[in-house]
């Protein structure tokens, strides 16, 4: 009964890593997430997005863009007018990031806190 709960316990936390390495997958690089948030707020033109996210480089905004619509978080909207008007806007599905976003907001808050501490307490 023993070998069956470790192997149960050893699944239960490949299936756990497994999941997160899924999502860190799809949302890698330092870019992805500051582009839904970017784009929570509405709708965006890529030169406004560009402006929204700083020290994004063009041609690093247009590749995070492609990978994000791969994935279903953004969609990208070609309108019929002269000249062509092109905007982005996250999708119901990025909505489903929500508590990500809130939980790392406040982890990098309360790190910033932390490392403030740290750097009082040494001088």
């Amino acid at each position: 009964m023993l070998k069956l709960q470790t192997i149960s316990a050893e699944w239960e936390t490949c299936t756990a890593l497994s999941a997160v390495q899924d999502a860190l997958y799809v949302l890698h690089g330092k870019w992805k997430l500051p582009i839904i948030v970017a784009l929570s707020s509405g709708n965006k033109r890529f030169n406004e997005l560009q402006k929204t996210v700083p020290g994004i480089a063009a041609k690093v905004l247009s590749h995070e863009l492609k990978e994000l619509e791969l994935n279903g978080f953004v969609t990208r909207r070609v309108h019929d007018t002269t000249p062509v008007l092109v905007e982005y806007c996250i999708t119901d599905y990025s909505n489903t990031l929500g508590e990500v976003v809130d939980a790392l907001r406040k982890w990098g808050t309360q790190h910033k806190e932390n490392i403030r501490r740290q750097l009082k307490k040494v001088d």
